[in-house]
């Protein structure tokens, strides 16, 4: 496309590609020129069901013509209905409803220090959290990020926050003090590099914090709602988190956030938190609609399948090319991690052959298609990878 002298009205704050997209149906999009894209960013871990959803789209009509928002100063039947589907499908004794990712790792981080002085008095107030994290961009969450590139130019941050290693659970007992309130963490890092949590790690982090009363929050912002295989990513080991941040998939690309607390960790009152437009009817009732479809167990299966068979495909493509270094993830959530600090040319000649790909650092690349993708997509994926490999000349194994 050509860039729009009215493009100059938005705020430089993304480094963007330069194509329009104008519409969307099932796991591909179109350009403002009529070209099509295989899209496996879906909005970043966002549309997990992809584009123009018949369920979504009938959900958002019938709703619209009903009651959009109300204040939170009334009870409303959707956000009740959404909370209750939360609470069943995981550990959660209640949920707050917001409007992002950022937004409900910023409630978490408050609870946490809520629960900390009411339990132990105005000392215990600090917290925890990971290197190469990422929770958004709001001042608290920022803070918490462990990644000092997203710092730069904001200090000074937030008081009260310190960081250790990922999986290491040495260096995490030795950060924790009579002044620790919470632990924060992913059980997949994303934007820092598509990293696990080993198995035995959150079994002894939950451990510590039980043992030092210590609040775990388990940042699920882009591995919840199916993305993994499973409903939430911490099922896959069962250690349960005493809070859960929840946004992305769960409003399947309507905006919602949502902080899910067990018993324990369920000490606010009325007037120390809240969300003007969190939990309005409509983006409950998409919420609904998106629960009701993806934590089926046939949905989940196929999501694990597809997931396998992307990590498969990708595997396959290591053995011919010498670019790819390792392949990791879970379910649909796959980091290709390269031997090359060039990974965003990458995504630039994908994106000209026609497939959406992101990367999350300088040799990263990471794919998180809708979790409707079929094999057909994924192979459509490969071809378009590989010819986009042989075109930058990367040296063959073969």
């Amino acid at each position: 496309m050509k860039i729009s002298e009215n493009c100059k009205y938005v705020m430089n704050t993304y480094t963007r590609y330069p194509i329009k997209l104008v519409r969307g149906e099932g796991v591909k999009v179109w350009d403002d020129e009529g070209r099509e894209y295989l899209d496996f960013v879906a909005g970043i871990a966002v549309n997990c069901l992809g584009y123009s959803h018949p369920e979504i789209i009938s959900t958002i009509v019938s709703q619209a013509e009903k009651i959009i928002h109300c204040s939170n100063l009334y009870w409303n039947e959707s956000q009740i209905n959404l909370a209750k589907i939360l609470c069943e499908k995981s550990f959660g004794h209640s949920v707050f409803f917001c409007n992002s990712g950022a937004e409900a790792n910023e409630g978490a981080l408050k609870l946490a220090r809520k629960y900390g002085r009411l339990k132990y008095g105005e000392k215990r107030y600090k917290i925890i959290t990971t290197l190469n994290s990422f929770h958004g961009r709001t001042y608290g969450a920022l803070t918490a990020t462990g990644q000092e590139k997203y710092h730069k130019h904001f200090e000074p941050l937030v008081g009260g926050f310190s960081y250790v290693k990922y999986n290491d659970i040495d260096e995490l007992q030795s950060a924790v003090d009579e002044s620790t309130c919470a632990v924060i963490l992913e059980v997949i890092q994303g934007e820092g590099g598509v990293n696990e949590a080993d198995e035995t790690y959150l079994k002894e982090v939950r451990r510590l914090c039980n043992e030092h009363d210590i609040l775990l929050i388990f940042d699920e912002v882009q591995t919840g709602i199916g993305r993994t295989g499973k409903l939430f990513a911490y099922e896959h080991s069962g250690v349960e988190p005493d809070i859960m941040t929840l946004a992305k998939g769960l409003g399947g690309g309507i905006p919602i956030g949502a902080l899910v607390v067990n018993e324990k960790a369920d000490v606010f009152s009325p007037g120390e938190h809240a969300s003007t437009f969190g939990g309005n009817p409509l983006a409950c009732e998409v919420g609904i609609t998106v629960m009701n479809l993806v934590s089926q167990p046939n949905f989940l299966e196929t999501v694990q399948k597809q997931g396998d068979f992307l990590k498969s495909k990708l595997l396959e493509l290591k053995k011919k090319y010498n670019v790819i270094k390792r392949v990791k993830g879970k379910g649909l959530m796959i980091g290709c991690e390269l031997n090359i600090e060039d990974a965003q040319e990458i995504v630039k000649l994908a994106l000209k052959k026609g497939l959406l790909i992101n990367a999350v650092s300088k040799n990263i690349l990471r794919f998180v298609p809708p979790l409707i993708v079929t094999q057909e997509d994924v192979s459509k994926a490969i071809d378009i990878l590989e010819e986009t490999f042989i075109e930058m000349d990367f040296k063959s194994n073969m």
